[in-house]
C-alpha cells in the first residue's frame, strides 16, 4: 500500500479482480442450487387445474345425446343421420378457442339450475350439411366452405337445428340431473363467445361426428368444468341404471312410436300404356285412349310394393280393397278383418266407361 492511505494502481486491479471472481463464484452457485432443486417457475397471474376424475356419466349423457338427436334430425331432413361421440376433452379455454373455426355458429345458452353458459358450436361445414340435404342434394356438387357470414335463410335453419340439439340435451340430462337448457345469443367468432373468467380456465369440450349420406362434418359442446363441477360425484359414478337393458327398452319404445307416427304415401297405379312419341305429340283435347282395367292392382310405398288390392266403390267414393300383403309384410288376420267394410263393390270395366 502507498503511503497516505491510497491504493495504487496495481492493488485496484486486484481487488476488483477478487470482486468479480466471487461475484461469479456465487452467482454460479445459486443457478446450481435452483437446478438441483424441485421448485418450479409459478406466474400467479395464470390458473391452472387438474381434472383427476374422468367423468363416465358425461359420457354416457353424451351418448344418449347423439342417439336422441339422431332421431330429431330424421324428423327435420327425412334422411338417416349417423351421429357419433368424437372425444371428450379437458382442456384449457384458450386452447378450445384456438382449435375452434375462424367463422362459426356460436350458440351460447345456459343450463339452469347449473351455474355459467355453455356453447354449442356449429361450423360452417355442417350447416352447408344440413341445408344441402335439406333442399335435397345429395352431396354430389361439394361447394367450398367461404368464410362469410350466414344468410337469412341459413340462419333460420340454424335456429331449428339447435332447438332439436337443445331438446336432445335436455332429455339426456334427464335421468341423472334434470336442467333446463335456455337460449342467450349466438355469435360468429369464438373471441366474443367468452365462457371463463380466465383463458387458462379448464373447459370440457365433446365433439361429434355427423356423417348425412356422402356428407359429414362436426360440431362441438363446450362448457366450464366449474359448472359440472358441483355434480362431480355424480358424473363421476356410472350408474347401473343408466345404461342397462331397462334404459333400451325405453329407447326401442319411444322408437317405435316415432315409427309408428311418421306419414308414408300409398301410390296405386291402375294402368300403364306403351305409346310411342308420335301418338302422344298427336293427343288433343277430346281424344279417347282405350285401356284395359286390371283385376288387381298393387299399391306402393317408395317404390316398394306392399299391397295387392281390388279397386271399386264405397260410400259412393273409389277404394281399395287388400286382398294380400307382399314382402312378408306380417299383418294380423284379425286387423284386415275389421279393416274390410260389407259395402265394398269391385269396379267393373262398364262402369269405368260411363266415367
Amino acid at each position: 500500500m502507498s503511503d497516505g492511505n491510497e491504493l495504487s494502481k496495481e492493488e485496484l486491479d486486484a481487488l476488483l479482480s477478487d470482486a468479480s471472481e466471487e461475484s461469479t463464484e456465487a452467482d454460479e452457485g445459486s443457478s446450481t442450487s435452483l437446478k438441483g432443486s424441485d421448485s418450479q417457475f409459478f406466474d400467479p397471474a395464470t390458473q391452472a387445474r387438474i381434472v383427476r376424475d374422468r367423468l363416465h356419466t358425461l359420457e354416457v349423457i353424451n351418448e344418449r345425446f347423439a342417439r336422441q338427436f339422431r332421431m330429431n334430425l330424421f324428423n327435420l331432413l327425412r334422411r338417416n343421420a349417423d351421429i357419433s361421440v368424437q372425444s371428450v376433452r379437458y382442456q384449457r379455454y384458450s386452447e378450445f378457442a384456438k382449435e375452434a373455426p375462424a367463422m362459426a355458429n356460436i350458440n351460447m345458452v345456459s343450463m339452469k339450475p347449473l351455474r355459467g353458459t355453455a356453447l354449442i358450436t356449429f361450423p360452417h361445414s355442417l350447416v352447408s350439411v344440413i341445408v344441402e340435404n335439406l333442399f335435397g342434394g345429395d352431396g354430389r356438387f361439394v361447394t367450398r366452405h367461404e368464410v362469410r357470414e350466414f344468410t337469412a335463410t341459413e340462419q333460420r335453419i340454424i335456429n331449428r337445428v339447435l332447438n332439436l340439439a337443445i331438446d336432445a340435451y335436455q332429455e339426456s340430462w334427464r335421468a341423472v340431473h334434470p336442467i333446463e337448457i335456455r337460449y342467450i345469443r349466438s355469435e360468429m367468432h369464438s373471441k366474443f363467445a367468452t365462457i371463463t373468467s380466465s383463458p387458462s380456465e379448464i373447459v370440457v369440450a365433446t365433439s361429434f361426428h355427423v356423417e348425412i349420406g356422402q356428407l359429414e362434418s362436426d360440431f362441438t359442446i363446450c362448457m366450464p368444468y366449474a359448472m359440472v363441477e358441483p355434480l362431480r360425484e355424480k358424473l363421476s359414478n356410472l350408474r347401473a341404471d343408466l345404461g342397462g337393458s331397462g334404459n333400451d327398452k325405453i329407447w326401442h319404445n319411444r322408437i317405435k312410436e316415432e315409427v309408428q307416427q311418421s306419414q308414408v304415401e300409398l301410390v296405386a297405379n291402375f294402368v300403364e300404356l306403351n305409346l310411342r312419341i308420335p301418338q302422344v305429340m298427336s293427343l288433343k283435347p277430346g281424344d279417347v285412349v282405350p285401356i284395359d282395367l286390371p283385376e288387381k292392382v298393387v299399391a306402393t310405398v317408395n317404390n316398394l310394393p306392399m299391397l295387392e288390392c281390388e279397386f271399386g266403390n264405397t260410400e259412393h267414393k273409389r277404394a281399395l280393397k287388400v286382398q294380400r300383403i307382399l314382402n312378408n309384410h306380417r299383418v294380423p288376420e284379425a286387423i284386415l278383418q275389421a279393416r274390410t267394410q260389407s259395402g265394398f263393390s269391385p269396379l267393373k270395366a262398364k262402369e269405368s266407361d260411363n266415367e
